[in-house]
């Protein structure tokens, strides 16, 4: 409707818009608008119209009324929760990041604002119009409920015409119909699942949490296999029965979390509402207004999922919580699990922290008596462990340009005489990851990035795993011109796929990696023919490592267990050993035992020894211990500057001055200036400086008015990393 401005004294309200701004802005309220605070509007900025929410009203602003501008439009929705605008305040504060840019991760589809357009459906009406055509369609609508012309053709194998037909004549009457939001009705009773004693006991502990209100953090630390999944679910089931709001599941690859929808249908008798990058503008549009509404009642997402203007949350699951896919490397940097844990202790509700291989953050925490923790020591249905074995690559060697062990290719040939299916693990794409030339010794690297150029069969590429450049094989070094002298360098699952072929021509074999599983439906068709037992023998990336539960697989071979330990990562070791954890757990997850071969050069390396040994704690109080000698996070902080530029000694120079500024504070240590690991992406220069400092310090006030006091040239880009968790 519209509002009129009067020369009068119109009230003020503070805007804050879905821009890179970080305060919000005055607007005018115009007569007949009634604005409270966290009501979604849309407001002039320049010569645009954006959104934003109100983020206070009334007051004397900066500015003199006479030269505001009014707001537009107050769109029809239940307001932003208190606790949601906190927390973008806090996420802001100490990500050091815009105000605007996190509350544009929560109005991230600003056409939900608006309410969806009716479709039309038919029902049926009270006139007479009978044929052959039309009884199958008349018998189809008996039931009264509404359907698309489309459902109706393709129910009723009758043709458009016909339906329009009986429209004409009345037999069927066209009606508005919405879309149903998803996950509105799950049954708490659908289809409960018997609790082993230990789960039994775990969920009760975290539906007294429930019960009383407030905040608790609990690590939900169970083997892989042991059920985790089946104890949070208690916790929904408990909230959805008593109508206690919303739940939100956090995953840190919702593209692989095929089988837990599954999981959750058969349990609560609908689908989760999904929040992933594949969701179609149609359905984020839909579900992000059912969230906003509170018709939603669950929500499975990937990590901006937790920015979602949720009506009433009453609980925070993050599934994998170790996994590094929860941190946000580019745009608005976070780190999901951490924000997550801060999102319920802000609004006093419950979190459950899931892993089988925890973070040592989160162990840290459990140490401390800050995290409750909840321990589910044996795999289900009394499924046993898997037996894991080194194999020492110096001692068991392979062919010539071969990557398996004598050792591993028998055990895989026993796995296939039993009918039973293999993985082979190696967390790298392609073909080969370097291409060299045999007379010259030239690397073809990327143009844009310091890295080589990966090669991969499939298209007769070769391709930066960082950018995306890529070309046509050569057939000749681009240095020497000399032909058919370029030669592949290490292995990629497309080899260990030629290799497999070679030793066990009879097999049927796939590769599972995200180049190639490069949409939703082909990894689901994947996944399904291994379920299905239309594969024997699986090469796969870290895609295969999470979350699957394959009951087939018995033999699990690691190709390069000692990839990741290298690089100067500070976390390197920790995520190798949680990788390699979590691909031995695909072995044996039912009555067939499971058995785990991985092949290294460093077989009396900690990791490979404590893997094998199955001491995961013992592996998780030495590396606390190490981290606590080098003064390391837990037991510091860390925030990285990274400065970056298309002029290398632009990006050099500003990097200098930025160093020679750095302040000299008790508690804090300044790394730095140094070339980036990653010199070059995507055409800019990098350097880093990182800071390190005691656990009191306030780090954010600290960086804040370091960099306030230097004039950064606009052709260098500063980004500031708290808690970084990517040392490249």
């Amino acid at each position: 409707m519209p509002f009129s401005l009067k020369e009068s004294k119109m009230p003020i309200c503070s805007v804050l818009v879905t821009s890179p701004v970080e305060k919000a802005y005055d607007y005018l309220i115009p007569e007949g608008m009634e604005l409270g605070v966290g009501d979604y509007v849309t407001v002039p900025l320049g010569s645009r119209t954006v959104h934003g929410v109100v983020w206070a009203v009334g007051g004397a602003g900066e500015v003199a009324s006479s030269r505001l501008k009014a707001v537009l439009q107050k769109h029809d929705l239940p307001p932003m929760d208190d606790t949601q605008m906190k927390f973008i305040d806090w996420v802001a504060s100490y990500n050091m990041e815009r105000r605007g840019s996190v509350l544009k991760m929560a109005l991230s589809v600003p056409q939900a604002l608006e309410p969806s357009q009716p479709m039309t459906g038919y029902v049926l009406g009270t006139g007479e119009y009978h044929s052959d055509k039309t009884q199958k369609v008349i018998d189809l609508m008996q039931d009264g409920l509404p359907r698309r012309l489309s459902e109706i053709t393709q129910a009723t194998d009758s043709s458009a015409s016909t339906v329009k037909t009986m429209v004409k004549h009345g037999v069927l009457q066209a009606v508005d119909i919405f879309a149903k939001a998803p996950c509105a009705t799950p049954n708490p009773n659908f289809s409960p699942k018997d609790l082993t004693p230990e789960q039994e006991k775990a969920a009760d502990k975290i539906i007294a949490r429930i019960d009383q209100g407030g905040f608790e953090s609990f690590l939900l630390d169970g083997v892989t296999g042991s059920g985790k999944t089946e104890v949070y679910f208690e916790a929904i089931a408990k909230i959805i029965s008593e109508r206690r709001g919303q739940v939100l599941i956090l995953m840190p690859e919702i593209a692989l979390s095929n089988s837990f929808i599954r999981r959750f249908a058969e349990r609560f008798g609908v689908k989760p509402a999904l929040w992933h990058s594949s969701l179609t503008p149609a359905q984020r549009r839909l579900t992000w207004r059912s969230i906003v509404t509170g018709q939603t009642k669950v929500v499975v997402g990937a990590r901006s999922a937790l920015f979602l203007p949720y009506a009433d949350l009453k609980l925070i699951v993050v599934d994998e919580e170790h996994d590094p896919a929860f941190k946000q490397e580019e745009v608005t940097i976070y780190h999901a699990r951490d924000m997550a844990v801060v999102r319920a202790h802000q609004g006093k509700i419950p979190i459950i922290l899931a892993s089988a291989t925890p973070s040592l953050e989160t162990m840290q925490n459990v140490w401390e008596g800050r995290y409750t923790l909840l321990s589910l020591p044996d795999r289900f249905g009394g499924a046993s462990k898997p037996d894991i074995r080194i194999i020492d690559m110096r001692l068991d060697k392979p062919e010539r340009q071969h990557f398996m062990s004598p050792k591993l290719i028998d055990e895989v040939r026993k796995t296939l005489d039993a009918k039973q299916q293999a993985l082979l693990f190696l967390n790298r794409r392609g073909f080969a990851p370097l291409t060299l030339c045999r007379t010259c010794g030239h690397r073809m690297e990327c143009p844009k990035c310091t890295a080589w150029l990966v090669e991969h069969k499939r298209g007769q590429q070769l391709q930066c795993h960082h950018c995306g450049f890529s070309i046509k094989t050569p057939h000749a070094c681009v240095n020497c011109h000399d032909v058919d002298s370029l030669v592949a360098c290490g292995p990629g699952v497309e080899r260990i796929a030629e290799e497999v072929k070679e030793y066990f021509p009879d097999a049927r074999p796939l590769i599972l990696a995200s180049d190639i599983t490069d949409t939703h439906d082909k990894l689901i068709a994947a996944l399904d023919s291994i379920k299905n037992h239309e594969v024997d023998i699986i090469i796969g990336t870290q895609i295969i490592a999470k979350g699957h539960h394959f009951p087939h697989i018995t033999c699990v071979g690691i190709i390069d267990a000692d990839l990741g330990l290298s690089g100067g990562d500070l976390r390197a070791t920790e995520r190798s050993y949680q990788l390699l954890h979590q691909v031995a757990g695909r072995a044996g997850r039912e009555q067939l035992k499971g058995h785990v071969y991985l092949q290294t050069y460093n077989a009396e390396q900690r990791v490979m020894q404590m893997i094998a040994e199955d001491d995961r704690d013992g592996f998780l109080e030495a590396e606390a211990d190490e981290r606590q000698t080098a003064k390391m996070p837990p037991f510091s902080r860390l925030a990285a500057l990274v400065i970056s530029g298309k002029n290398e000694t632009q990006t050099k120079d500003v990097a200098m001055m930025i160093g020679r500024a750095a302040p000299r504070a008790e508690g804090v240590q300044i790394l730095g200036p140094a070339p980036a690991q990653m010199y070059r992406i995507r055409g800019n220069f990098r350097q880093r400086i990182l800071i390190r400092a005691e656990k009191n310090l306030n780090i954010q006030k600290l960086i804040a008015e370091w960099l306030d006091a230097l004039k950064i040239p606009s052709a260098v880009r500063v980004v500031i990393d708290i808690d970084p968790q990517n040392f490249l």
